[in-house]
């Protein structure tokens, strides 16, 4: 649905009253009342004067000023230099003003990033029984935090040890029966699957008792998973090369000499 047009201007008071209403609403930037008024009327002599007025009369700051404010409110909400520069930049400021603002406050307020840091973590995280640590250090960065500013803080929270990876997250809830069977299902052999539950950080201290028992109930079999694994590649088995080529396929896909030459008489 669109927006009725908006009921143009007829004298400055308009302008004047239509500028008040919005910075009623919240600070703006004098370019974004600039945009504002624009909608307003196509006057430009009237929004000049409307907003050379606003200024002096120190309700509408400069650019310089608005930076200022805006910076001095983001520091206090525990948020770092990158975040602001980053948002000021899309309000739309100039780097200079940005750049000037940001040190004018960081130096009356007596600011240290790292310090600023540690609180923001330790006011966002008691704990890190809901997070992992990906989103950890994307909340900070997000926040304008560095990475080595996030370090820092995170090596002073007591509550360090306990937080993990998304990695590690998973790999504590899995079954490694389940894991077991999921990578046979897809035609590796015992060597590979250890390797890629190690990769994946799963504790693999019951690999051999779990395996046995899978291979006692028949539920997997590596010496028939092997012939299969070949059965689906078209080697010339009849030559050396061929029958080469076959066993480097099948050992790097993670099965035994015994399974290979088994798969191998098999064919």
């Amino acid at each position: 649905m669109h927006k009725p047009p908006l009921r143009q201007a007829k004298t400055i008071d308009n302008v004047f009253n239509s500028a008040f209403w919005h910075l009623s609403q919240q600070d703006f930037t004098v370019n974004e009342i600039r945009q504002k008024l624009e909608r307003k009327t196509e006057n430009q002599q009237w929004i000049d004067t409307v907003i050379k007025k606003l200024i002096d009369d120190g309700f509408l700051k400069s650019d310089l000023q608005f930076a200022i404010r805006f910076s001095e409110s983001c520091f206090f909400n525990e948020m770092g230099a990158a975040a602001i520069k980053q948002k000021l930049k899309k309000r739309g400021l100039k780097e200079a003003d940005i750049q000037q603002a940001i040190e004018q406050v960081a130096h009356e307020q007596n600011i240290d990033e790292d310090r600023l840091a540690v609180s923001r973590l330790n006011n966002s995280f008691q704990t890190f029984a809901n997070t992992t640590k990906e989103k950890l250090y994307q909340q900070m960065t997000n926040k304008g935090f560095s990475r080595a500013q996030v370090d820092k803080a995170l090596a002073q929270h007591p509550a360090k040890a306990s937080l993990k990876t998304k990695l590690e997250v998973k790999a504590e809830k899995a079954d490694l029966t389940k894991e077991i069977i999921k990578l046979y299902k897809k035609g590796k052999g015992k060597s590979v699957i250890l390797q890629e539950l190690k990769q994946r950080l799963i504790d693999v201290s019951e690999f051999n008792d779990k395996l046995y028992q899978l291979e006692a109930n028949g539920e997997v079999d590596f010496f028939e998973s092997c012939k299969q694994q070949l059965s689906k590649k078209k080697y010339d088995m009849n030559c050396h090369k061929g029958r080469a080529k076959a066993y480097a396929y099948l050992y790097r896909k993670g099965f035994s000499s015994d399974e290979i030459n088994e798969a191998f008489n098999a064919a």
